[in-house]
């Protein structure tokens, strides 16, 4: 088995940018202020707003962050004048948030955990203690390669200490932002997503798309995608403004199907499709149980654009140890060998 060669690779993923919360931009403002100077925000302050939002009081805030009430005051009062509304009010129980305010207070808590976790790296980093790999699947892999992959990196590595999560890929690129992965086992198509993230190619895969027996399209000859375009179909979750699906679509320049659910569970997925005329698409490996006990068959349907590539994501100048990289070469032989043994539709 040939270990993952970390020498330098493709460009990462196209640079987007992350607001606080897109949908503060959207808000009627209370005064015309400039949409970029409203970002522009003091990250104190908003670990200091956290604070009297959970405390209710801007007297045991200022107690808990040991300074003065006063300059707390002043320092919630610069705060609204830089996001131009208002974001605190006094109720019966005390102070609390608007509207405008329980958006924010939501990342500012996000923020200080994120400085809390960093501590706490740095201190285990400093103290040299080992972290556990931490790999992050699509669910689509989750029930197949990554499965058989972990197997044989197991048989290497039988003490090895291994967390996995399967997510949607947004989540699992913010994650791997915020280091809760080492790297992460995804699609390079489809997805946009911040600068500090490189990618290796491990293997093509192929979808098909699934229905249950007895299927109407079976009885068309010569499937087009307007033939499936008119059956409902679910689409797996991208949790962005967009679906696998209508990356599809949009690519083909075809009509989207009038009827679409998103779902962020695969196996609900496959049960909708087994039970009902839904269409779904998925690589045929993450489907195999079904079709061997003839609960989903593969429509007789095959187009270039099912193709995907497969990558492993890391951080930029992220170093891999050989452990993690003997996972990842687990994962792309894997790979390999189920998208060479997929039948044909």
């Amino acid at each position: 088995m040939t270990a993952v060669d970390d020498r330098a690779l493709p460009a990462g993923l196209p640079a987007g940018a992350f607001p606080i919360h897109s949908a503060l931009a959207a808000c009627a403002l209370p005064q015309e202020q400039d949409t970029a100077d409203m970002f522009e925000i003091d990250p104190k302050k908003l670990l200091y707003f956290a604070t009297v939002i959970e405390h209710g009081s801007l007297n045991k805030a200022a107690k808990t962050l040991h300074v003065s009430q006063p300059a707390l005051s002043t320092s919630m009062d610069r705060l609204e004048a830089e996001m131009g509304m208002h974001l605190m009010e006094r109720g019966p129980s005390g102070i609390v948030p608007t509207s405008f305010g329980e958006i924010l207070y939501c990342h500012a808590r996000l923020i200080r955990e994120e400085v809390e976790l960093a501590k706490r790296a740095l201190l285990n980093a400093r103290n040299g203690e080992v972290e556990s790999i931490r790999v992050g699947s699509l669910p689509s892999m989750a029930g197949s390669v990554i499965p058989m992959a972990l197997g044989r990196w197991r048989a290497m590595y039988p003490d090895g200490d291994l967390q996995v999560v399967e997510n949607a890929q947004f989540d699992l690129l913010t994650g791997l932002l915020r280091r809760d992965f080492d790297f992460v086992i995804g699609l390079t198509e489809v997805f946009d997503m911040l600068d500090g993230l490189r990618q290796q190619v491990l293997f093509r895969d192929n979808r098909c798309v699934i229905a249950r027996p007895g299927h109407p399209l079976f009885e068309v000859e010569n499937l087009t995608w307007d033939d499936l375009v008119k059956h409902p179909w679910i689409s797996p979750t991208s949790r962005r403004s967009h679906s696998v699906l209508e990356y599809v679509m949009k690519t083909l320049n075809v009509a989207a199907p009038q009827q679409v659910t998103v779902c962020g569970s695969l196996s609900l997925l496959k049960s909708l499709v087994a039970t009902s005329d839904y269409l779904a698409l998925l690589p045929f490996h993450a489907a195999s149980s079904e079709f061997a006990d003839g609960r989903l068959v593969a429509l007789p349907f095959e187009d270039p654009i099912l193709s995907r590539n497969i990558a492993v994501f890391f951080r930029e100048g992220y170093e891999m140890d050989q452990p993690r990289k003997d996972l990842v070469a687990c994962v792309k032989e894997v790979g390999l060998e189920l998208s060479r043994t997929a039948p044909a539709p």
